[in-house]
């Protein structure tokens, strides 16, 4: 089925590097470029993905509805290989039986009153090569002379590309809502891979993978449809060329089109992979951020060796850059969720800090106050025991007592004092806890020390 005319700009193709097969690289835009230059990029995307309507005619005879003329546009869209007149519409096209079609051309020769359809969904093709189309379109009745209906014309306008680029503006503006709602970056990647594999007219197995900080490994996105044991294969691959698809195209910053896996060198590595997950062909483009950092690729799988077209560049180009903005919005909200988290680290580790000098200050404080107490009563008690008359014998020798002359006044803590002599005020300060020399005249321990 020969694809719609498309006003998309032609990619120039160019051999990839060490590559002398059918595999080709779109000439690429520079990482960075002009904002001038990426808005008339985008606007080919765009006219790329809505494409050109051709009007279609034909021109039928007779209660069968033979086909008597044809314009190309309509030979290109049931198919160029199906160019034919002479027979009916049914023959021609059999697979209208059943869709509502030949039924409505029956009534338009019928009643002679004309019928135009709107936004009509058609499937043209079988099999394999089946494909949905949609059609604006007027059965107007042809008479003779007499006014008699001698068949139908066929007018119409083929508004698939239309439509599918209202889809995908549709999908594309929902998915630009999820992000901008901050939805979680893996929900919005594998909602974009199935919008771009319900988009895509061909069956395409769409991969996104996300650069390690180091842009030296790829890691898993998302891969809706690909065989979960080729996404835990290909789960931290390296950059670098040669290295599949997505490695080359991540290493060189720019697309990746290889067509037949199964004979481009890039895939050695990896052809049985490919091979046990059904994959034939491997487009990919590197994510780049803003600034021309690499954030990843995103890949469009295929079941068979194909060449994309300038809407299949297009559809990757702009999803690419969908992604980009995802990507990107994740990283600022890490980078804000881990500096929210040491400020809270931060913080806590301050009060621990205030509450342990808090702490300190506190039993410094007890400290404190325990010893000028303790300066309070020995000053008390030294006073009360200064105003006691001194004795003149040794206080210090027990039941047995001690004629020995009281030369030295010891005191302790709890304001208890006494006389005694050398030999017994020795033995006290030894053998009774906080005992000290409280004789002034002496000048206390030194005093004793020396005496």
């Amino acid at each position: 089925m020969s694809e719609p005319q498309s006003s998309g700009a032609a990619t120039e193709a160019v051999p990839e590097r060490g590559d002398h097969s059918m595999t080709a690289v779109p000439n690429q835009r520079a990482t960075a470029v002009r904002s001038s230059d990426a808005g008339q990029a985008a606007q080919e995307d765009l006219r790329a993905l809505f494409g050109q309507s051709i009007a279609v005619f034909a021109s039928l005879v007779g209660p069968t509805h033979v086909v008597e003329a044809a314009n190309p546009a309509f030979f290109a869209a049931i198919g160029s290989e199906r160019a034919r007149t002479g027979i009916t519409v049914a023959e021609l096209l059999p697979e209208l039986a059943g869709q509502g079609f030949l039924d409505l051309l029956d009534e338009v020769y019928r009643t002679g009153e004309p019928y135009t359809g709107r936004d009509a969904r058609i499937v043209l093709g079988v099999g394999p090569h089946a494909r949905e189309a949609f059609f604006d379109f007027t059965y107007e009745p042809r008479r003779d002379a007499d006014g008699t209906v001698t068949g139908i014309r066929v007018i119409g306008v083929e508004i698939t590309q239309v439509k599918h680029a209202q889809r995908l503006m549709a999908e594309h503006r929902a998915l630009l809502e999820q992000i901008a709602r901050q939805a979680p970056l893996t929900e919005v990647l594998d909602g974009m891979a199935r919008c771009i594999e319900d988009l895509a007219p061909e069956q395409v197995l769409v991969s996104v993978l996300l650069a390690d900080e180091d842009g030296r490994h790829l890691r898993h996105g998302a891969a809706p449809s690909l065989p979960e044991f080729y996404n835990q294969a290909i789960d931290g691959i390296a950059t670098g060329e040669g290295v599949g698809s997505c490695g080359t195209a991540a290493y060189r910053r720019e697309p990746v089109i290889v067509t037949d896996i199964d004979t481009h060198p890039f895939w050695t590595d990896f052809r049985d992979l490919a091979g046990r997950a059904g994959l034939a062909a491997c487009w990919s483009m590197p994510i780049l951020a803003r600034d021309g950092g690499l954030l990843g690729t995103f890949a469009m799988y295929h079941r068979t060796p194909r060449v994309p077209q300038d809407t299949d560049l297009a559809l990757a180009r702009v999803f690419a850059d969908t992604a980009a903005l995802a990507i990107e919005r994740h990283h600022v909200e890490q980078a804000k969720t881990a500096a929210e988290a040491r400020a809270r680290a931060a913080h806590e580790e301050l009060a621990r800090a205030v509450r342990a000098e808090r702490q300190l200050r506190a039993e410094a404080e007890q400290r404190a106050t325990a010893a000028a107490e303790l300066t309070e009563r020995m000053r008390n008690a030294a006073a009360a025991q200064a105003a006691r008359p001194h004795p003149e014998h040794c206080q210090l020798g027990g039941v047995q007592g001690c004629s020995a002359p009281a030369r030295i006044k010891i005191a302790d803590s709890w304001g208890d004092s006494a006389w005694g002599c050398d030999t017994h005020v020795e033995e006290a300060i030894l053998n009774v806890r906080s005992v000290f020399i409280a004789n002034e005249e002496l000048g206390g321990l030194a005093a004793y020390v020396n005496r």
